[in-house]
């Protein structure tokens, strides 16, 4: 079985769990769970891309034994996958909890309402799973003891990861804490302008990017060995690439500001928190 082979199982089984999610809820018009069942999406493909050849061998070759410890696969691949992990267990739950608190998410109010639409959210879900995890699904692919032993790039690259990551979930509390503040009259703030938030009206999105461009460059180590196509690491860039694009272009950032200029259109201190913090990146423009 070829390494890029060796992905089918796994973006299989990023398919079949949301198409499945979907076949629940989309019948109940029921959104709370959306984020929850990415969370889960990404926990199960990792498991399946490290472990996919060993339960094959068990459960359809009929070969006895136990699945292998995590000490038998390469650094890297640990590394990757508790990366992964880490991100998705955060984002899952804070998004999950949020949701489930508000009763909904209200991106669904008028999409829920429409069942073959709803499904293509789901689905789509499928797709952003696969193509955003496509660093570690790789390496998770190759056998571990073909893996490149880790040196200072790879060190830096998880750097990289964890301080993005850092600060995105900063980013989150302290937009909890401030409304938490709002919300007991301790401030009359109309928006956040303090903290990671006086840097970039949008520093968790900031902060998603990093965290996936740092995954992205300690996978490419591995996909640079004989044992991947050229192009490997061009195909796996498509990972940092499409959060970026989804967040700055899509789903992330557009939306929040044609709310934000909606709600605060009137308000002067809207204009000029957006006068003078960069849109996105801390160094970047304010368009």
């Amino acid at each position: 079985m070829s390494v890029l082979s060796r992905l089918i199982p796994t973006i299989t089984s990023a398919y079949a769990l949301q198409t499945a999610l979907a076949l629940v809820f989309v019948p109940q018009q029921n959104e709370t769970y959306y984020d929850l069942g990415g969370a889960l999406g990404y926990l199960s493909t990792t498991f399946i891309s490290l472990y996919y050849p060993s339960l094959r061998a068990r459960y359809i070759g009929g070969l006895p034994g136990p699945l292998p410890t995590l000490a038998s696969f390469a650094p890297r691949q640990l590394l990757l996958s508790a990366a992964l992990s880490a991100w998705s267990i955060r984002l899952g739950s804070f998004l999950g909890q949020r949701a489930i608190k508000a009763g909904g998410d209200s991106r669904f109010d008028e999409i829920k309402k429409q069942p073959l639409r709803f499904t293509y959210f789901w689905i789509a879900q499928a797709t952003w799973i696969t193509l955003v995890g496509l660093p570690v699904y790789l390496c998770n692919a190759l056998p571990p003891a073909l893996h490149p032993a880790l040196r200072m790039r790879d060190y830096l690259a998880f750097a990289l990861f964890a301080s993005s990551l850092l600060f995105e979930v900063t980013a989150d509390r302290q937009k909890s804490a401030w409304r938490r503040a709002r919300d007991s009259k301790q401030h009359d703030e109309k928006f956040i302008t303090s903290g990671l938030w006086s840097l970039t009206r949008h520093p968790n999105y900031v902060g998603e990017v990093g965290v996936w461009t740092g995954i992205w460059a300690l996978s490419t180590a591995s996909l640079q060995t004989a044992y991947f196509p050229r192009g490997a690491i061009a195909i796996a860039a498509l990972s940092p690439l499409f959060t970026w694009f989804l967040v700055r272009k899509v789903s992330g950032v557009p939306p929040l500001e044609k709310a934000g200029d909606k709600k605060f259109g009137n308000d002067p201190k809207w204009h000029e928190y957006k006068r003078t913090v960069p849109v996105f990146w801390p160094w970047g423009g304010v368009e």
